[in-house]
């Protein structure tokens, strides 16, 4: 029998009858205990299919942090081979839950014509020899898809020009087969016994691909490398991080953005045991950037003593230019100024005589709160620096060389004696693309001399985060006797990520208004776009989808409400409006180009599937949206009720089209997540601050989705040969402005704000 302390796990100790044990065991060892030992219903309820028995046959796939030394064959950063046919690949992505350690190295492994299970995935560290490796933006497939297949065609014709070499022939005569090369007579030579004359081979500049009637993993269910890793809870993620003689760290920083320390009584504090030391960081400056905020430190010799200690710290601030900010005032401040005209962005016609001319006007303002990513594992590091000079950081990061940088300049290093070792993150959805956490770890182990972990709890994540921008959005249209829009006018309202990097940054500018509003796909012949002021009173950051947040639920609510005004049905409403097939060249500074049949394809996907038009009981309704955003068209088409102010939502069906799909499985499951992601900024809470300092503190102010409230959710991925666009993120904007139409369909009462709130 076990029992439970907040110092660990008690148990009986078997030669002192009577007398108990407090053992410090890890929530992860408690969780492996109760869902893999005698008292398996706690995990194995839900995994159903994941019986002790089964996972015992099922492949560990999770692999160690490591290099390429043992493979004699390296052609480039991301392959190597070695002498028993074992093949490494290299994944320089982050693995956050979207299996980009399986679709990455499956694209490799798919062009230089490896047997997947006999791939062995390497995480890369930080360093420039990679390339990009910031995995934000939905860019890994979408940006670096032909970089993938390039690192594959090289090994394959290098191992092509062995085996050709070998035979004296030529390598016409030779194929890739799988894990081996045959001869045209039939005769075959393994990756491990070319191993080491390919190394010798000469670098193909520019190999050539593989068609695609040659894929055996793009394009697949790709099963996932890692998968027995989380469900058995042996995969590491940051918080697991242990490094010997290691410390701990926690930091009470101010509530109050721009708050400096002015006086601090640590005599309690250093009282608690396990407590080591007090830091004072250095405060951050003005603009904050990916700066360690500051605030005071506690190093002890366990989370638990850090935390306990930063609770007894007693710390006094300095006034800040932000104190008397709220969530509150900046709402109504930008609701004034999109009540006044903005910065033209782009204007077409003659908007406000078309409007003057108009049978009818609609207009509205929407809302949407401000939102913190909040994911399961909040921001943690730990770093070492050491005598020499060098330091080392184990981080569940997004951008590892962006972590490098930042470490470096904080300790006025050369980079290249920064090592960042990337764990798996549990989340992401751009909080960990910012190494301020990491920054904090590593001047902390430069104070204490020793290798320091810093763990946020979740009052700090939900408190200090790079926020996702409150916005007020306006919109007018002039509507003709047919219903139609005559004109048309949006003015959009924001603290931009901007603000984060340079200092008097004031609102959005052009290039934030491309997220779904000067490139807005309708037919209208006179618009007008607009970016109005708006002042950060927090560090704001990139988090799922970005402003397409903002602008896919207000342009797209607003359509509902215009089709609503004209009797029109929403979904022919919609589509009449996209207009004819075309591609908007001229609206983008640089590729995507915005294809309007994809956009409708999606929007008709994901109607047909919902079986739009069907009759519904009375108060249920079903609305639809669609969005481009990361070179991707999503769709979806929500079916809602409303009773006694209470939203439910029965079923959501959502088409994708990603051009070229690597992995359906993740496409899937992306989408899945996504509508998770959308419902919680729909229907559940924004981020609220008085006096300056933000009040929400935990997942009982900040409530998420549930299992029990999430509908019966089907995705439709649509067939397509065109070059990768992103999943990550595109699936969020459309979802909410969906449900807003369902509940505009079921009740007639528009939804303009987010979170929703009908009482």
């Amino acid at each position: 029998m076990y029992g439970l302390e907040l110092a660990g796990v008690i148990e009986p100790r078997t030669n002192l009858p009577g007398q108990l044990t407090v053992l410090n065991v890890s929530r992860r060892r408690f969780l492996k205990t109760t869902a893999l030992g005698a008292g398996s219903v706690f995990v194995l309820g839900v995994f159903s299919g994941c019986s002790q028995d089964n996972l015992a046959d099922w492949p560990d796939r999770a692999e160690p942090i490591g290099s390429l030394e043992e493979a004699g064959f390296k052609p480039n950063v991301f392959v190597g081979i070695n002498e028993a046919g074992d093949v490494f690949l290299v994944c320089s992505r982050s693995e956050m839950g979207q299996g980009i350690r399986s679709s990455v190295p499956a694209i490799i492994a798919d062009e230089m014509g490896a047997d997947w299970d006999r791939c062995h995935i390497l995480q890369a560290t930080g360093h420039p020899r990679f390339g990009n490796q910031n995995t934000d933006g939905s860019r890994s497939i979408r940006n670096h898809f032909d970089d993938w297949r390039k690192a594959g065609a090289t090994a394959r014709e290098m191992l092509l020009a062995a085996a050709a070499q070998t035979w004296s022939v030529t390598p016409g005569d030779c194929s890739m087969a799988v894990h081996e090369v045959r001869h045209a007579d039939g005769r075959t030579l393994g990756f491990g016994e070319l191993a080491a004359t390919a190394a010798t081979m000469a670098v193909p500049a520019s190999p050539a691909f593989r068609p695609r009637n040659e894929w055996r993993y793009i394009g697949t269910e790709i099963q996932g490398r890692d998968n027995k890793a989380f469900v058995t809870g042996s995969a590491t993620y940051g918080v697991d991080v242990q490094v010997e003689g290691m410390l701990y760290a926690a930091i009470k920083r101010s509530p109050v953005l721009g708050g400096r320390v002015a006086s601090v009584d640590d005599s309690a504090a250093r009282a608690v045991s396990g407590v080591r030391d007090i830091v004072r960081l250095n405060e951050h400056t003005f603009p904050p950037a990916f700066q360690a905020l500051g605030g005071v430190a506690v190093i002890a010799d366990n989370t638990w003593a850090a935390f306990k200690g930063r609770d007894a710290l007693q710390v006094t601030w300095e006034a800040s230019d932000h104190d008397g900010w709220s969530t509150g005032a900046q709402r109504a401040a930008m609701d004034e100024s999109v009540r006044a005209p903005g910065t033209t962005v782009r204007e077409a016609g003659d908007t406000d005589a078309a409007t003057v001319g108009a049978t009818q006007v609609v207009e509205a303002t929407y809302h949407i709160a401000m939102l913190p990513h909040a994911p399961m594992e909040p921001p943690n590091a730990t770093a070492w620096v050491k005598a020499d000079g060098t330091c080392e950081v184990w981080a569940p990061t997004q951008a590892p060389q962006t972590a490098r940088g930042s470490v470096a300049g904080a300790l006025g290093v050369d980079p290249e004696a920064v090592t960042v070792h990337v764990t798996f993150l549990g989340g992401g959805f751009g909080r960990k693309s910012k190494p301020d956490y990491c920054v904090e770890a590593a001047l902390l182990s430069q104070a204490a001399g020793a290798p320091v972990k810093v763990t946020w709890s979740r009052e700090d994540d939900l408190r200090h985060d790079y926020y996702h921008p409150p916005s007020a959005q306006y919109m007018r249209a002039g509507l003709g006797a047919d219903g139609a829009p005559v004109s048309w006018l949006h003015r959009s309202s924001f603290p931009p990520i901007g603000s984060t990097f340079s200092n008097g940054v004031t609102g959005p500018g052009a290039r934030d208004l491309l997220s779904g509003v000067s490139n807005m796909p309708y037919v209208i012949s006179n618009v007008r776009f607009e970016a109005c002021r708006a002042i950060a009173h927090q560090r704001i950051g990139w988090l799922r989808s970005v402003y397409n947040i903002h602008h896919g639920f207000s342009v797209n609510a607003f359509v509902a409400e215009l089709a609503h005004a004209a009797g029109r049905d929403a979904k022919d409403y919609l589509l009449e409006l996209i207009g004819p097939d075309r591609e908007m060249t001229d609206l983008f500074p640089r590729p995507p180009v915005l294809d309007t049949a994809r956009l409708k394809g999606v929007i008709r996907r994901a109607a047909d599937e919902a079986g739009w038009g069907r009759e519904l009981p009375t108060g249920h309704g079903m609305g639809i949206a669609g969005h481009f955003s990361f070179s991707s068209y999503v769709a979806h088409a929500v079916h809602a009720s409303v009773e006694n102010g209470q939203v439910r939502v029965h079923r959501v069906d959502c088409a994708v089209d990603c051009g070229t799909a690597v992995n359906l499985d993740r496409i899937r499951s992306q989408m899945e997540g996504a509508t998770v992601f959308g419902l919680t900024i729909a229907l559940k809470d924004g981020i609220e601050a008085t006096d300056g300092a933000v009040t929400t503190g935990n997942f009982d102010t900040y409530r998420l989705l549930t299992m029990a409230e999430t509908p019966e959710t089907h995705v439709h991925i649509m067939d397509s040969d065109l070059p990768s666009g992103g999943v990550g993120e595109p699936g969020v904007p459309p979802l909410a402005p969906a449900l807003a139409g369902a509940i505009l369909q079921a009740t007639g009462q528009p939804v303009r704000s987010l979170p929703i709130r009908l009482t």
